[in-house]
């Protein structure tokens, strides 16, 4: 049996050790210094309570969005010389807002997201300029927000509720619903959520027939005798109604919207705070490459990516993307994010850009039914002059904001 020949007397080695030295022979270019960029996320760590037990969200919502955001924005800094790093702060009632984004900006972050109360993101507005910080708004749906009380330091990625209202007012309207009842909790963001309702209702033709609110006492919405008791209340709250197409329901603070379905009075459809409701992103969404985007998360994290998971991301992505394209200078990222040619890509059909009277990222609002997407809006033949987005939400000529 013959031995077989050396690598080098057949000619791969020589092969290797030719490769080897052109290699070696290559200038060896220096590291490029890495700029880094450091993002906050201000986290509210207080929620209420919900009805479902599967509504109950989980302890990383919205940071877990956050965190996909960074690791997109990492592979893309990569080949830039770029790298992201997140803060996360949790706050709870009665801390000092002020304080904690005065630590952020010592520490060298001036970009800032935060899905705090209305009332939080005012705070931290109004501290904001004496730090040259930037605020991303990714929960707070407040339209005052972005009216009488808005701020240039402030960039809304969480759709406004006039948005919301819209997105659901246009599908109704455009199935030709349009005789509604209005069902109002009775806390004070239920009253702006149904005025909301009202504004859509006028705006494109609906007619509330019938206004009815259910008063929250309180009391345990877990007990042995609550599917008893639910059974025989729903009925009664929407009983004797005029005639009307469908039931839309304004309960921001989960009281009772979600025991309407199927337990009002008269078999109609619900809409709103239960039932089809207009959402920014669903676990359900695959249109666009959505379906890559969720099954990312749920690697990462196990779990359905929620809507503010998907705001916390997208406002990520707005600054990774304002990075790739004017660097990473925290001072002109906030004019490379409010550029009118700027935009990002968020796996909802067409690019998202922001108005520049109030700050409000325009986006489609997905229609769900808490399995899937049962429509898009806006819907087709809602037209506007410049995007049909801005048939979302408040326009230019009605924009009450008067940045300070």
């Amino acid at each position: 049996m013959k031995r077989p020949k050396p690598a080098a007397r057949n000619g791969i080695g020589r092969r290797l050790v030719i490769t080897g030295l052109a290699v070696a022979a290559l200038p060896v270019r220096p590291a490029r210094a890495e700029a880094i960029i450091r993002v906050g996320y201000i986290r509210w760590a207080e929620r209420r309570p919900t009805i479902s037990l599967l509504d109950r969200p989980a302890p990383d919502d919205g940071l877990a969005g956050a965190r996909l955001g960074l690791a997109d924005n990492n592979t893309t800094g990569a080949f830039l010389g770029q790298s992201f790093e997140l803060a996360d702060v949790p706050v709870r009632q009665n801390d000092d807002l002020p304080g904690v984004l005065a630590r952020l900006a010592a520490d060298g972050t001036r970009l800032v997201l935060t899905d705090l109360p209305a009332e939080g993101v005012l705070q931290l507005a109004d501290a904001a300029p004496g730090h040259a910080v930037t605020l991303f708004n990714i929960a707070a749906p407040d339209d005052a927000l972005r009216g009488e009380n808005c701020r240039a330091e402030v960039i809304h990625v969480a759709p406004a509720r006039s948005m919301l209202a819209d997105a659901l007012a246009q599908y109704l309207v455009w199935k030709k619903w349009s005789r509604w009842v209005l069902a109002v909790g009775s806390h004070a963001e239920d009253a702006r959520l149904a005025e909301a309702y009202r504004r859509a209702a006028r705006r494109f033709g609906a007619r509330i027939v019938k206004e009815i609110t259910y008063e929250d006492t309180g009391g345990s919405r877990q007990t042995d005798s609550g599917v008893v008791q639910t059974q025989q209340q729903m009925p009664v709250f929407t009983q004797g109604l005029p005639e009307y197409d469908v039931l839309v329901a304004a309960d921001e603070n989960e009281v009772f919207a979600g025991y309407l379905p199927y337990r009002t009075w008269d078999a109609r459809p619900v809409a709103g705070s239960a039932g089809l409701r207009p959402v920014s992103w669903d676990p359900g969404s695959e249109s666009w490459g959505g379906t890559q985007l969720q099954d990312r998360f749920v690697r990462m994290f196990h779990r359905p990516m929620t809507g503010l998971d998907m705001q916390a991301w997208t406002a990520v992505r707005m600054i990774g993307e304002a990075a790739s394209r004017g660097g990473a200078d925290p001072a002109a990222l906030p004019r490379t994010l409010r550029a009118p040619e700027f935009g990002v890509a968020a796996y909802k059909g067409q690019k998202l850009t922001l108005r520049d009277w109030d700050g409000q990222l325009r986006q489609p609002i997905l229609l769900s039914d808490g399995r899937g997407v049962v429509s898009i809006s806006p819907q087709p033949g809602f037209l506007h002059q410049v995007t049909e987005l801005d048939t979302l939400g408040v326009d230019r000529p009605e924009s009450r904001c008067r940045f300070k």
